[in-house]
């Protein structure tokens, strides 16, 4: 990946265009094991390539107003390829059969593994639950043989995205920059989607 050599100042992007200020957190030992205890018709549950709407459901629900427009767009062949893929673990959260969030870590870049998707549905957000997923997030890296488990988050994320990261024991090492399309204005998101970010029509 290029590093840009940019002098200090704005710079205006052309229209129909979003950039992402993205955060990249690393863990580089392995932590202690912890001890989950779901409450009662708490279970995870992994996603199948079977299961692509269901996944495409829960993913535009979480990330609606986060900006997560990754899976959106991608063709149905390759994303039921990732639901498929061994190296790759992706897990509904259920509650009493309702998800409630998604969990998704990526081997395939062994020893390390990437925490490629983590987050909760609204109505859940501040009930404890994202701390007992990212408990389950680092039993399962670290019972494979990985020497370091990283995310990246970027500033369209949950405010305290970067905070809750840090607190459950990953290090900032890196910033980037993400320029891409609007996916609002390519009918791949909701036009009322994400409303804290700007829409401007080409």
């Amino acid at each position: 990946m290029p590093t840009l050599e940019l002098p200090n100042g704005y710079y205006e992007l052309p229209k129909g265009k979003l950039v992402n200020v993205v955060t990249c957190l690393e863990m580089v030992e392995k932590p202690a094991p912890i001890t989950i205890t779901w409450p009662q018709g708490v279970e995870l549950r992994r996603f199948g390539p079977e299961d692509l709407s269901d996944f495409r459901v829960l993913f535009e629900k979480i990330g609606r107003d986060l900006m997560w427009f990754s899976r959106l767009i991608m063709p149905d062949e390759k994303l039921k390829a990732i639901l498929s893929n061994p190296k790759i673990e992706s897990f509904a959260l259920l509650q009493n059969g309702k998800a409630i969030g998604l969990l998704e870590l990526n081997f395939e870049a062994s020893p390390d593994c990437e925490l490629a998707f983590f987050g909760l549905t609204n109505d859940v957000i501040g009930t404890g639950f994202g701390k007992l997923l990212m408990a389950e997030a680092k039993n399962r890296s670290w019972a494979k043989p990985i020497t370091r488990l990283w995310v990246h988050t970027c500033h369209y994320d949950h405010p305290r995205a970067v905070g809750f990261y840090k607190a459950s024991g990953f290090v900032p090492y890196t910033l980037m920059i993400e320029v891409h399309d609007d996916p609002r204005l390519s009918g791949h998101m909701p036009l009322d989607a994400s409303p804290h970010v700007a829409l401007i029509h080409p």
